[in-house]
């Protein structure tokens, strides 16, 4: 029995059947196998927390287009899935699940509250897996990986330890970003920069006088955000180059309230070119001004409880909010007349990305990793090209970071996460980093631990995800076969706190780079180029476009236009040309399956048959480098200018000319020959254009491919089409062309004229060309149906032509279409006589009004100006036509 497609193209019919499919026969995973050459890509792991948005919708599209792009080219090809714990994020959702119970996190206890995060993970945790599903994320399954699974977890602990052994890893106390709503440190990746409108207020701080006096003559003056900070202040600095304070150099100042004596130091990091040039230094409470603490040996007060209450190193203000101690010091130090001035001031705030509250950089004992040394090989990879980063502007944003690196605060104190491996002995407080609970204390005998509160940085743990997710620590064979990776695919706005995580574990864990390639894309903005928010209410569901429009439209629009590290605006109206463009493919497809023989071989595997005539061979060369160009332009990343290639060929070239060339071909049963080398023409640029789109479009190329054809049983496991030297048929291209710059030509005038497609005109080509004659010759078929030609002739001279014949300029020919075809001579001269007797009204009417000293005297000038253009008007218009008549009448 005949396979057909159904009439209308619906998404909603196919795409889970099919994904089901896929599933099923374990299309997408992959096992070692010695004899072909692996492809491996780790997927960013998403959130347990998230739900599929816009980023996840482009990023896992752009990975799976290379996967199936290189399983079709035959690469044992490993998309290696996973899920992130999100400490933070995860943690945030379960306190506010409890506290709809009434249930404080801390009444709960640490031991129930994890039970309940498990059981909120297990709930919750799979959902985006569902939805990237739903996309078509051919992604292995089978592997599918969790950031706190034991694998991870032994992973991390064996990092950790390892890199403690060797000292990258320490406990101390620096600044790092504290959030006083969730009570942990955060990374730099969870703060987002704001601009706030705020204030400066400018602050004196009296001179201390050589006899211990303080002057109140002499002041240092400055400038500061947070003022309340003064209480954890202990120097103030000024340039050493800057002369207005030289002769204050090795004096102190009073800090007011407090009253403790602050040294004058000199330091660099001073801008003489901002405000006064002077800086108050609160090294608890500043990362630079920690920094030029160390330098100079100043003591580090944190004044802030962790909830952002003044501790008792705040004095009288103890137990006071951040922001009314503020107040109450600013009011404060007006009344002592050290308040100078109140300055209005925008500057980025940093507020956690979760909670969205103010964050406060602060002094606390954490564990951190020491990143000076292991900073270099990542920074000598992409240096010497041994990782490649896409687009290579990125290399600005990459070593912008590593040439600025920090330390690494890891620690968060949090519950959810990776428990660091660190045991205080319940006698002496002597620190052991172990990977099991020590037995025995090695300073003093005790045998009684208690493990470090802390969790580890969420980062920490997905730093390692290229190696870990494949069984490192232990040696496996996927180990050894799939690592290193080929490519990640990542948004560039984690280029620092993931992609050169990752660079760095790897070269330290595993001597090697994690993958060669880092293809980067950019936000999916709204239509007005605005980012997706909550806040603007502007953020499209992933899942109602694949609702409306099915996923392979919503894939499409995605990659078309796309390019790396370019943000891209997202608008309806783009997915509707793609759900057009899946509809013409749809249509075209059955038109062919309509046209073959009920037992009827499908041309996948059949030889290139006899009687081919140029027009057959002008699409296969067509196809023959648009397959060698799509598969070049993938090779390099440059996955929308492929898709575009791709998509003009099959709407342009394909369907709207060469179906349209063969149609006649196709009804005419008299040609055998023809017709057969027609439907094989037809059969095969169909096939083999499905594979090209089908990483793009995987489900309706899927639904076509496999009712088209037996011989293969999905596309997915099809071979990638490759360029063929019998299929180049350069001459042939060139007659087809020109023929199409005829057809475009004649059609254009027709349009410019007003003709009906079904007004039929003669046609002459006239050229002094055998050659080119010969092209229209051997095309007559379809030429003349292209054309709307009621019959074609060839002739190198215009004998014979009429004089009013219409013309098309081509290279090397001209066509000729006589004017009476295309109008209707009597017809066209009753309208034209009907059009000169209106406009000889017109211009009687308003020569009388112009004529009229009456209208001339009373009328207003712009009035009379009007009426003298219309004349002129009326005037060019009647010369026109009575010269079109005379034409016509001859």
């Amino acid at each position: 029995m005949k396979k057909e497609l159904a009439k209308t193209y619906d998404p909603k019919n196919i795409e889970s059947r099919l994904y089901s499919n896929w599933e099923a026969k374990k299309y997408f995973h992959a096992e070692v196998d010695e004899t072909k050459k692996p492809f491996t890509i780790v997927i960013p792991p998403p959130n347990i927390t998230g739900k599929l948005h816009m980023g996840h919708a482009l990023d896992n599209t752009m990975q799976d287009i290379l996967i199936r792009f290189k399983r079709m080219q035959g690469y044992n090809a490993l998309w290696q899935p996973g899920t992130d714990h999100a400490s933070i994020a995860t943690e945030v959702k379960i306190i506010d699940a409890l506290k709809a119970e009434g249930i404080d996190k801390r009444d709960l206890g640490r031991e129930k509250f994890l039970e309940r995060a498990w059981e909120w993970k297990k709930e919750y945790g799979g959902t985006i897996i569902q939805q990237l599903k739903k996309m078509g994320s051919s992604c292995d399954w089978d592997r599918e990986r969790f950031t706190m699974d034991e694998g991870c977890n032994e992973a991390v602990t064996e990092v950790f330890c390892k890199m403690h052994e060797k000292g990258y890893i320490y406990k101390g106390s620096r600044i790092v970003n504290w959030c006083p709503v969730c009570k942990t440190s955060i990374s730099d990746a969870e703060v987002e920069y704001e601009e706030q409108a705020g204030h400066l207020w400018h602050i004196k701080y009296p001179v201390i006088n050589e006899d211990g006096s303080v002057s109140d003559t002499e002041f240092i003056e400055f400038a500061t955000t947070r003022p309340e900070t003064m209480l954890g202040d202990t120097a103030v600095a000024v340039n050493p180059d800057d002369d207005r304070y030289k002769n204050f150099k090795g004096k102190k100042v009073l800090l007011p309230i407090v009253n403790r004596e602050l040294p004058i130091v000199e330091d660099s990091y001073v801008d003489m070119e901002f405000g006064t040039g002077v800086v108050k230094i609160t090294p608890g409470h500043d990362p630079n001004d920690f920094e030029v603490g160390k330098r100079h040996n100043l003591e580090e007060i944190n004044i802030l409880n962790d909830d952002a209450t003044i501790n008792a190193n705040g004095g009288k203000f103890e137990g006071m909010d951040r922001y009314a101690a503020r107040e109450a010091i600013v009011k404060e130090l007006d009344e002592m007349g050290l308040l100078v001035e109140i300055e209005d001031y925008s500057h980025n705030v940093g507020t956690h990305d979760r909670c969205h509250t103010t964050v406060e950089p602060m002094i606390k004992a954490q564990w951190f990793v020491k990143m000076d040394e292991l900073i270099k090989p990542a920074v000598k990879a992409v240096k010497e090209g041994e990782i490649k980063l896409i687009p290579p502007r990125m290399e600005k944003t990459y070593f912008n970071w590593t040439d600025n690196i920090r330390d690494w605060c890891i620690s968060r104190q949090l519950w959810w996460g990776h428990r660091i491996p660190a045991y205080y002995c319940d006698k002496c407080g002597e620190v052991v980093v172990s990977k099991t609970t020590p037995t025995v204390c090695p300073k003093c005998g005790e045998t009684h631990f208690t493990q470090d509160p802390d969790t580890l940085d969420t980062w920490f743990s997905s730093a390692l995800w290229p190696f870990e997710t494949l069984g490192w620590p232990h040696d496996t064979k996927e180990l050894k076969y799939f690592f290193p990776t080929d490519v990640l695919v990542t948004g560039y706005d984690i280029i620092f706190f993931w992609v050169i995580r990752m660079i760095f574990s790897s070269y330290e864990n595993m001597g090697t780079y994690p993958f060669h390639t880092v293809l980067f894309h950019g936000l999916v903005r709204d239509s007005q180029g605005r980012k997706m928010s909550k806040s603007l209410g502007n953020g499209i569901d992933p899942l109602d476009i694949i609702e409306n429009y099915g996923a392979d439209a919503l894939r499409l629009t995605l990659i078309t236009g796309n390019a790396p590290g370019n943000d891209m605006r997202f608008y309806n109206e783009r997915v509707e040309n793609s759900r057009n463009f899946a509809n013409k493919v749809w249509n075209a497809s059955r038109f062919i399956m309509m046209n073959m023989a009920e037992d009827a071989k499908s041309a996948i595997h059949q030889d290139m048959p006899e009687g081919l005539e140029p027009v057959d061979k002008w699409i296969l060369s067509k196809l023959n480098n648009t397959v060698k160009e799509v598969t070049e332009n993938m090779e390099h990343y440059e996955l929308g200018i492929a898709v575009q290639k791709v998509y003009d060929f099959i709407w342009d070239e394909f369907c709207d000319w060469y179906i349209e060339m063969v149609k006649p071909r196709l009804y005419n049963s008299d040609d055998a020959v023809s017709h057969e080398a027609a439907l094989w023409t037809l059969q095969t640029v169909l096939l083999n254009a499905l594979k090209l789109l089908h990483p793009y479009m995987p489900f309706i190329t899927e639904e076509i491919f496999c009712t088209m054809q037996d011989e293969e049983e999905s596309i997915m496991i099809s071979d990638w089409p490759v360029y063929k030297d019998e299929w180049n048929f350069a001459a042939d291209e060139k007659s087809i062309e020109t023929i199409k710059e005829a057809v475009r030509g004649i059609r254009n005038v027709r349009t410019q004229m007003n003709v009906a497609p079904s007004r039929k005109a003669k046609v002459f080509v006239v050229s002094d060309k055998d050659d080119v004659l010969d092209i229209f010759r051997t095309g007559k078929l379809f030429f003349e149906s292209l054309a709307y030609a009621s019959e074609s002739v060839c002739q190198k001279d215009k004998e014979g032509i009429a004089e009013d014949a219409v013309s098309v300029v081509l290279a090397d020919a001209t066509v000729y279409i006589p004017f009476s075809d295309l109008v209707d001579l009597s017809a066209e001269i009753e309208r034209l006589t009907k059009e000169q007797k209106r406009l000889e009204g017109e211009l009687k009417r308003s020569q009388n009004m112009l004529s009229n000293e009456k209208f001339l005297s009373k009328a207003p000038a712009e009035k009379i100006a009007e009426e003298k253009e219309k004349q002129q008007k009326y005037q060019q218009t009647y010369d026109q036509v009575t010269e079109r008549l005379v034409q016509l009448t001859k």
